[in-house]
């Protein structure tokens, strides 16, 4: 393997000449107002991603590249309402044997085996006896333990990552376990295997080959149902798994985007699944925030451009 890149995305400013390598996350060939072709793309690295547009010959270029290629460009880096926009003008599609993978898919930072382990730590702290029967059988499972392990947690809006998945949840079961302590009345066993499975369903409803994007399956039916099934799966494989307990599993679970516009088909109705909620919130949000400020420009200004998911500009600090 010949390795061929050398800039980085967090490093491109307005008005450098680039003549690098990235991966194709998007590509749409479009017509200006007078009728004349381009392409919009969108080009990332491990480090981040930027904007691209190919003005001239846009045509012959669109032949020659697909979305989930590797390219490298030539091009220069212009600043368009405070977001850097790459205008290419020299493309050619990067043989596979020349392709370092982990310099274009960003991963969590941490050890995956160490954040495994440090999960499984919680397991082994659950005392209902089928609970964590249910979680061991999950995670002793090899398939579901080597895509949990890889998988990201979303496509674009947090955790975004090779380890994604892993790194998330172990924050949201971190988090829930100090909640158990702080909040009375609450089922502890039921919380940390809540948070523990509330995602499981994403380690089939997103890919990760040569880029994030929903599986077939994600996009019909989604995580939060592909999850439940997998929780019932394993739920029948255990003998005399208590009625009312798997229900209020499943609840949390089905629950645990917590409104309706987000995709849950309940709202929380308990201790266990309103404290899924919004920690799990809570852990995505954080999750943007700092992503998008450190991918944000080093411009000298304090602020970051304007967040479109979140509506505002993100206040960086000098």
């Amino acid at each position: 393997m010949i390795k061929i890149k050398n800039i980085y995305i967090k490093d491109i400013q307005a008005g450098d000449k680039i003549c690098e390598s990235f991966l194709v996350t998007e590509k749409n060939l479009a017509f200006s107002k007078k009728g004349a072709p381009y392409i919009n793309l969108r080009l990332k690295d491990k480090t981040g991603e930027i904007e691209g547009r190919i003005w001239d010959n846009a045509m012959e270029w669109d032949r020659l590249f697909q979305r989930g290629d590797i390219i490298y460009v030539q091009g220069r880096v212009a600043s368009f309402k405070n977001i850097l926009q790459f205008s290419l003008f020299e493309i050619r599609k990067v043989d596979d044997d020349k392709i370092d993978l982990p310099d274009y898919f960003p991963a969590a930072k941490d050890d995956p085996d160490k954040m495994f382990d440090d999960l499984m730590a919680f397991v082994e702290q659950i005392r209902t006896p089928c609970l964590k029967e249910l979680l061991n059988s999950f995670f002793q499972d090899e398939t579901i333990k080597t895509l949990f392990k890889k998988a990201p947690a979303a496509k674009s809006m947090h955790h975004a990552y090779i380890g994604g998945l892993l790194e998330h949840t172990l924050s949201v079961t971190r988090l829930l376990a100090l909640m158990a302590e702080h909040f009375k009345d609450i089922n502890r066993d039921i919380l940390i295997t809540g948070g523990i499975l509330h995602d499981i369903g994403k380690v089939y409803e997103l890919s990760h080959q040569m880029m994030i994007d929903y599986t077939d399956q994600g996009r019909l039916i989604g995580h939060i149902v592909i999850g439940l099934e997998m929780l019932d799966t394993k739920i029948i494989q255990i003998r005399d798994f208590p009625v009312q307990l798997a229900m209020e599993l499943r609840h949390v679970l089905l629950s645990h985007h917590g409104v309706l516009e987000y995709g849950s088909p309940k709202r929380p109705k308990t201790l266990e699944s309103l404290l899924v909620y919004y920690v799990d919130d809570l852990d995505a949000k954080v999750n943007a925030f700092k992503k998008f400020i450190d991918d944000s420009p080093d411009n000298g200004s304090g602020w970051t451009p304007f967040h479109r998911l979140f509506e505002r500009f993100l206040y960086k600090g000098k």
